[in-house]
């Protein structure tokens, strides 16, 4: 196997591992169609190097190296220095849960999450990576691209999380032109059974998207009633972050 090759496949192993810890060998090979001596001989450096470890049934993990890296890049742009204190203040004023997530090639990935009072909530972990049609904060994020790279994104797969996502490419397009026109998204149940979003995008210096940033709760408390309420404050949010993100020294 080539340099090139064996890097490529070594953090194709690493992701995998982390994405269905705890992970047994033959579905790991699996996952990311590599042979079973090739994926043993990985997780075999990773360990040497301390970023995987196996238990006693021979399933493999990452070790906390690996979350204290990936915390460091948590915000490396400084995104989420400059949230946190407007995500506060969101979560206070709407009760729910709140995200933020920056791209990371098709998708996003959470970096933070603020959680609501309530028993019933919405969560994702941190470092989950979410798929753009299929989300609020993801919509918003597309409606802040340009046509180009709405149509580059739309060419690819757009695999359904729930029954309610949407999936078709003129579908989402009708979507995210409202997005614009609205200044936030609305997504009942896209991603996940039983819980609704409202999202809008964050703008770097440049006005290009960096992130986006979402309100989500359970579809018994995120009705439509609640959604313009939600989501002009969530879009209120946004545009203050972007403005703090171009103001900053």
């Amino acid at each position: 196997m080539a340099p090139t090759h064996s890097v490529v496949s070594a953090v194709r192993v690493l992701e995998a591992v982390g994405e269905r810890q705890p992970v047994g060998l033959s579905d790991l090979a699996r996952t990311v169609a590599l042979p079973k001596s090739t994926v043993q001989r990985i997780l075999r450096t990773l360990a040497e190097v301390g970023w995987c470890v196996a238990d006693d049934t021979a399933r493999w993990r990452l070790t906390y190296r690996a979350f204290a890296v990936g915390n460091q890049a948590r915000d490396a742009g400084g995104l989420r220095a400059v949230a946190v204190p407007v995500l506060h203040e969101l979560q206070l004023a709407t009760g729910e849960t709140v995200h933020l997530a920056a791209p990371g090639g098709r998708e996003l990935v959470l970096l933070e999450r603020l959680d609501t009072a309530h028993r019933l909530r919405a969560f994702l972990p941190l470092g989950h990576r979410i798929p753009l049609h299929a989300s609020a904060t993801g919509q918003a994020y597309l409606a802040a691209c340009t046509p180009a790279e709405v149509d580059a994104y739309l060419a690819g797969p757009l695999d359904p999380s729930t029954r309610h996502t949407v999936v078709d490419p003129d579908l989402l397009r009708a979507r995210i032109a409202e997005v614009r026109e609205r200044g936030w998204s609305v997504n009942p149940e896209g991603l996940s059974d039983g819980i609704a979003a409202v999202g809008a995008p964050v703008l770097g210096p440049d006005g290009r998207p960096v992130g986006a940033l979402s309100v989500s709760g359970p579809t018994v408390r995120m009705t439509e009633e609640v959604f313009e309420d939600h989501g002009r404050a969530a879009a209120d949010a946004a545009r203050r972050i972007s403005r703090d993100l171009a103001t900053r020294p």
